[in-house]
């Protein structure tokens, strides 16, 4: 649940981490005083993309209102902060709690891990059910009808029980699409800027879609090791033609900010049209984060479902490029839904989210960065003429003040 955008602190610098993580402790905290500690486990990095948004499009005069002091908290090593508050944070934690509870009902359906115990899926029902009104709550006390995502989750389910091969993908990630679609435009009316509703529901329809992809891509093996349903095998996509429908959506998504009307939107440009590109190359394995310099400079060998699978023959039938570092180590199994948010809780407690320089994503089992790790070599500067690092390398969308 810890979503595809995950920026690293030192593409964000100072003033967009400050705002980055003001916009995180606001999701959290605004789970937490409309619906208690529990809920905070829904916290997600691509839920807080609708309180950015929200605000980058407030006027300033008024934006002051959209923070407030949070008192001491372990996952900031018990410092105050200022952090995001108001109906961008509401809108965002109603989202993450209904999608939260259409995912444990998921969950329990297919009887996974501890769910197929019948005293375990009573009570993750019940959990859903109380987040399922929790999210309608929250969503109706900011105008937002949250029927359109629940509708959205039943379709879902019925497109996969249907999908087979030769079944076009983008009819599974339409209810996904129109799910995001519907929050992203919202923020324009809560910010007072109908005309921003058409581009940004563009902007959230595509998001949908590139989020849908890259959890097929990044879970397709998993899933056929487990059994499991993928959209990609399902419908018989390749990977080649799920990275042209990603390029597509990124490219789309650049286009329709274009015709957003912004206050301050440079946080939201860095996240939407430049780390998204970064969750594409990562899911495909054709770039990541330079932590781990090897042979191959600063971005190491390739990894991921296009590295090749075989690194003991470069010649040999599964690997074709002739590379010999072959691909991704195997990833242990996913956790069942209790058992993760367990171990979310401990992340939580024990600070690792943001000081561990790597931790295990609680339900993935996915590397994760922390937060606040300090990558001073991510990325090289050199060659940049536009002051920016490479976060616009390459970048036709803007004019490249995303964080100069």
């Amino acid at each position: 649940m810890f979503g595809i955008v995950r920026p690293c602190s030192h593409r964000l610098g100072e003033s967009l981490k400050t705002q980055w993580m003001a916009h995180l402790c606001g999701l959290c905290l605004a789970l937490r005083g409309d619906h208690g500690q529990f809920a905070r486990v829904v916290t997600n990095y691509d839920g807080l993309l609708i309180s950015v948004l929200t605000e980058a499009q407030a006027e300033r005069a008024t934006a002051g209102g959209w923070r407030r002091t949070a008192g001491p908290c372990p996952l900031r090593g018990m410092r105050t902060a200022s952090v995001a508050r108001g109906e961008g944070a509401r809108l965002a934690a109603a989202v993450s709690l209904v999608l939260a509870s259409a995912k444990v009902r998921d969950h329990v359906a297919d009887g996974d891990g501890l769910l197929a115990r019948r005293p375990v899926a009573v009570a993750a029902r019940r959990v859903a059910a109380g987040w399922g009104r929790a999210g309608e709550r929250s969503g109706a006390a900011v105008g937002f009808d949250t029927a359109v995502l629940v509708d959205a989750v039943d379709r879902q389910i019925g497109i996969e029980a249907l999908a087979g091969p030769g079944t076009p993908l983008l009819s599974v990630t339409e209810p996904t699409e129109t799910a995001t679609a519907a929050a992203f435009a919202h923020t324009a009316i809560l910010a007072g800027r109908p005309g921003n509703t058409a581009p940004l529901a563009e902007a959230g329809r595509l998001f949908g879609r590139l989020a849908h992809l890259l959890d097929a891509v990044e879970d397709r093996e998993a899933d056929a090791a487990a059994g499991a349903w993928n959209p990609l095998t399902a419908t018989g996509t390749p990977l080649t033609e799920a990275r042209r429908l990603a390029d597509d959506a990124l490219h789309g998504i650049r286009l329709a900010l274009k015709d957003v009307e912004f206050v301050e939107g440079r946080l939201a440009h860095l996240l939407l049209a430049h780390e998204l590109e970064r969750s594409v190359e990562r899911a495909f394995g054709t770039r990541s984060c330079g932590h781990a310099h090897g042979p191959e400079g600063a971005f190491g060998p390739p990894t991921g479902p296009y590295a090749p699978q075989n690194p003991a023959d470069p010649h040999a039938p599964g690997n074709p490029y002739g590379n010999p570092y072959g691909g991704e180590p195997p990833r242990p199994g996913k956790r069942g839904l209790l058992a993760g948010c367990a171990v979310a809780l401990g992340l939580c407690c024990t600070c690792k989210v943001c000081c561990a320089d790597e931790f295990e994503g609680p339900w993935s089992r996915k590397k994760r960065e922390g937060l606040c790790n300090d990558c001073g070599d991510c990325c090289d500067c050199s060659g940049c003429d536009c002051g920016c690092c490479d976060c616009c390398d390459g970048c036709d969308c803007c004019s490249c003040d995303c964080s100069c």
